[in-house]
């Protein structure tokens, strides 16, 4: 329950009106829950519901405010989520979605509670506190090799081969993004606009294509609270899609700082920590694992960095313009300019 705090005031939904749409599913338990939110996140937000009979279930939505097209897509995250949890245990199983916006103000979903540690900027005290190479050494190796066996799911399995449009994804993506970018910036920066391009001009020969997760990072992931090796759970599935597996892999290596080389205060994962594996040795695990050639890997890690900063700016554009009061965001302007920058410096 570390995760857990009392619902932010500006956050908060009818409750009632949700507690008698689920009890009229077919399934799920009945009587007013008691609610509260995982604080962590930063984007959708995220309900835990405890019921009368103690059954806990998970409820999520999009974010207050305009959101960008395409993105907090709660009927994409249902879809999948109803069918993945079928062929790869760790995506907790969709139960039900409610697409009539008059009860909270937008779509929302009902999912399973896991259970497990989420791990942020810094390793917590119950795997060490930083201080414990072997289970640092255990939390960079469980990212990566979740995201191979992700990647190594037939989405036919699951009824998930028709998700998303696989041709042309990179030349979509970059395109999406920058989009985003122009939406959401509040000045000029040269250097995003700069780097957009770059990517557009550059962009290499997908392989075959996998589902996608599409915002992979050790803090979409629970793992054991035993042992730091073992996921539990993966979470954050509105952008999954199908599409070339190694944008994932830039995804999460745009945050995968080596010791030094991490923005000042900007750190989303603990990769600095004594045991944690480099940059280059956890791209090299994965190609390993996947037995995918990563010759043209650098451009995938600029795509990563330079997409999360866009992510940021998001996040900071819904403070700036008051649809949010969550003072965590009130500097992310900061580290976007900072990605930006250090994915100009990683251009090959």
């Amino acid at each position: 329950m570390t995760d857990v705090i009392e619902v932010r005031r500006d956050e908060r939904f009818d409750v009632e009106k949700v507690s008698h749409w689920i009890s009229s599913r077919d399934g799920l338990p009945s009587g007013r829950p008691e609610v509260l939110q995982f604080g962590g996140g930063k984007a959708n937000l995220t309900y835990l519901l405890i019921f009368p009979g103690g059954q806990e279930l998970v409820l999520r939505r999009p974010p207050l405010g305009p959101v960008a097209e395409s993105s907090h897509d709660m009927a994409r995250e249902y879809q999948v989520l109803s069918r993945l949890w079928r062929v790869f245990e760790k995506a907790p199983r969709a139960l039900a979605l409610c697409d009539d916006e008059s009860l909270i103000g937008s779509q929302f979903l009902i999912m399973e509670r896991r259970h497990g540690v989420v791990v942020r900027g810094e390793v917590p005290d119950v795997f060490g506190g930083g201080e414990d190479p072997v289970s640092n050494r255990k939390l960079s190796e469980v990212v990566i090799d979740t995201l191979a066996d992700l990647h190594a799911v037939d989405p036919a399995e699951c009824d998930l081969d028709d998700l998303g449009h696989p041709d042309g994804f990179l030349g979509r993506q970059v395109e999406g993004w920058a989009k985003r970018w122009r939406a959401a910036r509040h000045e000029d920066n040269a250097v995003a606009e700069e780097v957009g391009s770059w990517l557009s001009a550059h962009l290499p020969v997908s392989s075959h294509p996998t589902l996608l997760h599409n915002d992979w990072r050790l803090d979409n992931m629970a793992v054991d609270e035993t042992d730091p090796g073992v996921c539990t759970a993966v979470y954050d599935w509105d952008m999954a899609t199908r599409g070339d597996p190694l944008a994932d892999l830039g995804t999460l290596m745009g945050s995968w700082f080596d010791p030094g080389e991490a923005p000042e205060g900007l750190r989303m994962m603990p990769t600095a920590a004594p045991g944690w594996m480099p940059r280059e040795e956890a791209v090299a695990r994965y190609g390993e694992r996947s037995g995918r050639d990563l010759s043209g890997v650098d451009w995938y890690l600029v795509f990563g960095s330079w997409k999360l900063g866009v992510i940021l700016q998001q996040i900071y554009i819904r403070w700036l313009r008051g649809q949010t009061q969550d003072e965590r965001f009130s500097d992310l302007d900061e580290g976007a300019r900072l990605l930006f920058e250090l994915a100009a410096e990683r251009r090959p």
